[in-house]
């Protein structure tokens, strides 16, 4: 690990997607032995070793496949049947994302808005707040939370999802939440979440089916009313509702 610590060091404090690989155990002839270690990049580069030739190779394949996702797991090679490599022993290498935290794009800087940027920030999301509302942001200092003053529908030509990606929208304007949710449900995403009552989530449900712009699958996707159900009522408890969800969606697609 020690020839690995300054590339883990620079992918943690830069972000910088990536996944560790490690192989965990091997049996007969191989080409690494259990301790091996590789670090594999997004744009396929690497640093370390796991054996070269096809084992490699594919565990580089592989590694390119989840970094985006973010969900660990393990694999195990029959390097004949698998690979076709002569040498013919097994080895199990478990893969790691690092460097990569879910993103989470709140749309509304307004006071929920800003409680759960403030919460989930702290809790392994990479926290970005966006909102077209000129001194929105004035005087926020929040730690780890980025904020764009910016068009909510600009702003969606110019941000990258992916399927670790957590949208809530919590805007100032149910026009805006309508819209947003028509374009955000069918992207895939980890999590998208809108707030409002029982009643507008009825009508916004019903207008996207009548109009032909959802389905009713891809609604039943969708947290609305936001958030774990309780007697949430000021802003920050509201945002403790979200960011509870959050994390439960986080956790279980680890364990999926």
């Amino acid at each position: 690990m020690l020839e690995l610590i300054d590339d883990l060091n620079r992918i943690n404090t830069e972000q910088i997607p990536a996944v560790l690989c490690i192989v965990t155990s091997s049996t007969g002839s191989t080409p690494r032995k259990a301790g091996s270690k590789m670090l594999v990049y997004k744009d396929g580069s690497i640093k370390g070793t796991v054996g070269g030739g096809a084992i490699e190779l594919q565990v580089i394949q592989d590694a390119r496949q989840i970094i985006e996702k973010g969900i660990a797991f393990s694999r195990h090679f029959e390097l004949y049947d698998d690979l076709k490599m002569q040498c013919g022993g097994t080895m199990e290498v478990y893969f790691e994302p690092i460097g990569s935290l879910p993103k989470l794009y709140i749309f509304g800087g307004g006071h929920i808005g800003k409680a759960l940027a403030g919460y989930a920030a702290g809790l392994g999301f990479h926290t970005l707040v966006i909102d077209p509302r000129e001194g929105i942001f004035d005087n926020w200092s929040l730690t780890g939370v980025e904020t764009r003053c910016i068009d909510y529908f600009k702003a969606l030509e110019e941000i990258e999802f992916s399927a670790n990606t957590y949208s809530v929208i919590v805007t100032h304007q149910h026009e805006f939440d309508e819209k947003l949710l028509h374009l955000l449900a069918v992207r895939d995403l980890a999590y998208l979440g809108m707030i409002g009552s029982r009643r507008k989530v009825t009508e916004i449900s019903k207008h996207a089916i009548e109009n032909g712009i959802l389905t009713n699958d891809i609604l039943d996707r969708i947290d609305m009313p936001i958030g774990i159900p309780f007697e949430a009522e000021t802003p920050a408890e509201i945002a403790i509702s979200i960011v509870a969800k959050l994390i439960d969606v986080k956790n279980k697609l680890k364990k999926a």
